[in-house]
């Protein structure tokens, strides 16, 4: 950018701890001559001030000196005119004070260093943040909006013709968007279809009811903007969100289809009862699963497996090869449910018949506690806690089990004509191929490592992402439900898909990063072909030719920055964030004269979770360490080798990378960039060695956003760290 304004406001404190005259000087010592000060710059008055000089000076970029970048987004937009904030408020003066030896404050002019005041150190912070400023803005370039030359997709592809794919089609088809719905079976209805009911999924969650999923059926096959294919699989999806490729086969013929989006709701399978031999199944007759005793009793079948006779009695084992490591880890959600449900069908067929209920927890749903309650009231059915301990074969085709750690403090034996499993769901997507991408890294989605198979979304921030761009998971296929939630699921997988059509048409990022219009360029004459980019891209938004050099598919990127971060030659730029633009931020901040124990650590700080710490510090008034000046990036895993290099030969004394969470519960929003940051330490090292500096003078922690204490906590530990190092040797170079 050619004319730069800067604003310096000079309320909310700025300007009782800071000398605006001062930071006026050193943005006009930048070069700059369009500098003003202001009281409340996010007042109504304030934005018309701007929007007058703007207009006047003939502006095409301005630095607002002001409060966080994370408030009054909305009130300094300004069309055309490129924008950068600097975090005077939260990020100097409400969150940097003098600290007495008890936790006092103290008054800013007590000397910190040989003949250095608190406020000195304040004014240098404040004044390294604008000319950081000042050098973003000269290299930073208006984003552009991705337009592709194809024509975009507006057609939603939902595989799965269940409660949760039928749910998606009519919820796509009633916003007006085209839906093809692809079933491998004969006819739609999933395994919905072949339940004998359903409990209530409303007011009073009492009763029993015909399934939805006919109702269902029926609206789908009568709504023109669905197309349907039963009997079908999808053999291939290449392309990117907006500009997808669907193969579709049908009877041995295949289709090609353009779509924009996709709805994954292929269901579950159940878990294979044939691990579960301890507990009598395939070994014990009359040993059953709840799903095959389902399918009797929807065939009005009462009566034992073995012999035909009657069934006068159940006995429900509940989370049957579930919640254990040898089995499933995980909670199936529905089962107790489903065996609840069960043991009524056996009551309503036979009035004189008995169910018995063991389990460990008894889970029901939100507001199915009802239901529970209603069968509790039953007599004819006994729940207690208990742990199954034995499954043998009685007397007359019965089944004799012995359960211990009752509610009675004593091991209980009970002969029953059946015994039901309350097995889990597992997704279809597990040792199944579905999707059948031609992604570079792969034809499925990713999986959760502990669960089985179920696709990797982001449950903490996003949960009905997966990490796909544009694919969306619904239903038993997401995470285990019952098929209430498997409706509202549906719903919000068909709402994501419609957002992310209007997103790509836009032209602007998917989730999280929503008001990004810029994506990541390459300049493929350096390129090595190392291949980190297309590897490490969390989102699969890469592929490659056969040269090796990567082939990006921008509706698929989530603006991240990982591949930026990953590159070694330093050929892949944003227009609003490039290596010339960390780098020209880095080398704008004056590194005082050594000899006089005025430490500058620079700190990369995740936007997602860390810089929010931040300001919520300052909101308190808690105090950071006012050597520290801080860079926000959009997530760790931007951070490129090469800004520690620039750092450290500056005259950083110490460099500090604060993210999200890394590991098995992981939270950054874009999966691997805090992860991906840990391990590029390596590189970190090699880089320090080459310049002989001590290892622990770079150092990368973690924090959530409500982890104020740590924040505050490792901040200072390191700062201290860094002094007992003494000073880098390049400073003053």
């Amino acid at each position: 950018m050619e004319k730069i304004g800067v604003f310096i406001c000079k309320s909310c404190d700025i300007g009782n701890r800071l000398d605006i005259t001062e930071l006026e000087a050193t943005a006009r010592e930048e070069g700059i001559t369009s500098v003003y000060s202001a009281e409340f710059l996010c007042s109504k008055e304030g934005k018309a001030f701007i929007d007058s000089k703007i207009q006047e000076d003939g502006l095409d970029a301005v630095s607002i000196c002001a409060c966080s970048f994370r408030v009054n987004y909305d009130v300094f937009n300004f069309g055309k005119v490129a924008v950068d904030r600097v975090n005077l408020r939260e990020g100097v003066v409400w969150s940097r004070f003098p600290v007495g030896e008890n936790g006092e404050i103290l008054e800013d002019s007590i000397e910190v260093a040989s003949g250095v005041s608190f406020k000195d150190e304040l004014m240098a912070l404040a004044k390294d943040y604008i000319r950081m400023s000042i050098a973003k803005l000269r290299v930073y370039k208006l984003p552009e909006s991705f337009k592709p030359e194809e024509e975009l997709s507006k057609t939603i592809l939902v595989i799965g013709g269940g409660v949760a794919g039928l749910t998606a089609a009519l919820e796509c088809a009633r916003l007006g968007y085209p839906v093809v719905l692809v079933e491998k079976e004969k006819e739609l209805g999933g395994f919905a279809a072949k339940l004998k009911a359903q409990c209530q999924a409303n007011y009073p969650y009492t009763e029993l009811v015909k399934p939805i999923v006919f109702d269902l059926i029926k609206e789908v096959e009568g709504n023109d903007l669905i197309k349907v294919y039963k009997g079908a699989t999808l053999t291939s999806l290449s392309g990117g969100p907006g500009l997808y490729t669907a193969k579709i086969k049908q009877g041995g013929k295949e289709e090609e289809i353009r779509v924009g989006a996709v709805v994954l709701a292929t269901g579950f399978k159940p878990y294979d009862a044939s691990n579960l031999s301890h507990l009598g199944y395939g070994v014990v007759p009359n040993v059953m699963t709840n799903v095959e005793f389902e399918l009797k009793a929807a065939k009005g079948d009462f009566t034992r497996p073995s012999d035909g006779a009657p069934i006068k009695s159940v006995l429900f084992i509940q989370c049957a090869g579930q919640r254990s490591e040898e089995h499933l880890p995980y909670c199936s959600s529905y089962c107790c449910l489903a065996s609840l449900k069960q043991a009524k069908y056996l009551r309503e067929a036979d009035p004189e018949s008995k169910a018995y209920i063991v389990y460990e927890y008894m889970r029901t749903m939100g507001i199915y506690e009802n239901f529970y309650k209603t069968l509790q009231n039953d007599p004819g059915v006994f729940l207690t806690k208990g742990k199954v301990v034995e499954v043998s074969e009685g007397e007359n085709g019965k089944v004799k089990v012995v359960i211990d750690e009752t509610l009675f403090g004593e091991k209980i034996e009970v002969e029953v004509d059946a015994v039901v499993l309350a097995i889990g769901m597992v997704p279809t997507t597990k040792d199944e191929a579905i999707l059948n991408l031609e992604y570079r890294q792969g034809p499925a989605l990713p999986e959760l490592e502990l669960f089985y198979g179920y696709a990797d979304s982001n449950y903490i921030c996003f949960p009905y992402e997966t990490r796909r761009t544009g694919i969306y998971a619904a239903g038993a296929v997401h995470q285990p439900m019952t098929i209430d939630q498997v409706i509202d699921d549906a719903r919000g997988a068909a709402l994501k898909a419609i957002q992310c059509l209007t997103a790509i048409e836009m032209g602007h990022a998917v989730h999280p990063r929503t008001w990004d219009f810029a994506y990541p360029e390459w300049d493929l004459k350096m390129c090595t072909q190392c291949k980190r980019c297309t590897e490490e891209c969390p989102f699969g938004a890469l592929n490659e030719d056969e040269k090796g050099f990567p082939i990006p598919f921008v509706t698929r990127c989530r603006r991240c920055g990982t591949c930026f971060g990953a590159c070694p030659q330093r050929i892949i730029n944003f227009k609003d964030y490039s290596i010339d633009m960390v780098s020209s931020m880095i080398k704008a901040c004056v590194m005082p004269e050594p000899g006089y124990e005025q430490y500058r650590i620079l700190a990369f700080v995740c936007e997602n979770d860390a810089y929010p710490a931040l300001d919520m510090l300052a909101y308190q008034r808690r105090s950071m360490p006012v050597s520290i000046r801080v860079i926000p990036v959009r997530c760790l895993g931007a951070v490129n080798v090469a800004f520690i290099k620039d750092a450290m030969s500056k005259g950083f004394d110490g460099i500090l990378l604060f993210g999200c969470k890394f590991g098995e519960n992981y939270q950054c929003h874009f999966i691997k960039g805090s992860e991906l940051a840990n391990r590029r330490m390596e590189n970190v090292q090699e880089t320090l060695q080459q310049l002989a500096l001590e290892m622990e003078r770079v150092t990368i922690d973690t924090v959530a956003i409500d982890e104020i204490d740590k924040i505050i906590n490792k901040a200072n530990e390191f700062v201290e760290l860094i002094k007992s190092y003494g000073e880098n040797p390049f400073k003053g170079w």
